[in-house]
């Protein structure tokens, strides 16, 4: 009785093993840590402030975001993770398909690099959309290069914390029809620079994931 017993012990600590969970952090904003983000100004300084657990925005006429560059293969960890709340947003009435209407009040991106071809360098953007369906998604109004998602739209969860969960690889071979390249960077932005209007929203951690 022994050896079954010891057998079944083993494959059950295999299948446990093989069922474990990859973690890649990439924002600690609960511990207040800013280590290894960077800032990067577009049109005007949205604020960025650590508070409560979280780095919460304010924009009014702002686009400016915050950055962190690192290498990612997402065949083994192609869960993108995170946290947000929307407090203010923008009029709904804002063509965000257009330049003068690409403003949002959250936003984070996964930026993907194509090495020393940099005019293929591509982005996938989630976005707190002000108008578009949940689960809809359009080409960036300035570039080809970048899709928005919208992952929550309009002010039925505001000033709420959403939990996300988005398959990034996957959405990449959809909007591009390809396999993805490594993540090189993944962002998070308020702006609205193009309508000037105002926004306020919190980012909690950031973390990618195997399952």
């Amino acid at each position: 009785m022994k050896a079954p017993l010891l057998w079944a012990t083993a494959c059950l600590f295999a299948l446990c093993a093989r069922a474990e969970e990859t973690v890649v952090h990439v924002a600690n904003f609960s511990s207040s840590d800013l280590s290894g983000w960077q800032y990067r100004v577009f049109s005007g300084e949205t604020d960025y402030q650590l508070k409560d657990g979280a780095l919460c925005a304010s924009s009014e006429g702002t686009a400016s975001g915050r950055y962190r560059e690192l290498r990612l293969n997402l065949q083994h960890t192609p869960w993108l993770n995170w946290r947000w709340r929307v407090d203010s947003g923008i009029e709904p009435e804002r063509q965000e398909q257009t330049k003068k209407g690409d403003d949002y009040p959250a936003r984070v991106y996964v930026v993907f690099s194509a090495g020393i071809q940099f005019w293929k360098t591509r982005a996938l953007n989630y976005v707190w959309s002000s108008s578009q369906p949940v689960g809809s998604n359009w080409p960036n109004a300035f570039t080809g290069n970048a899709r928005m998602i919208a992952v929550q739209s309009g002010s039925n969860n505001s000033g709420r914390w959403q939990q996300e969960r988005r398959n990034v690889a996957e959405d990449y071979y959809r909007l591009f029809g390809e396999a993805p390249p490594r993540v090189s960077a993944v962002a998070i932005m308020t702006d609205t620079d193009n309508s000037g209007a105002r926004a306020s929203a919190c980012y909690g951690d950031i973390w990618f994931s195997s399952q």
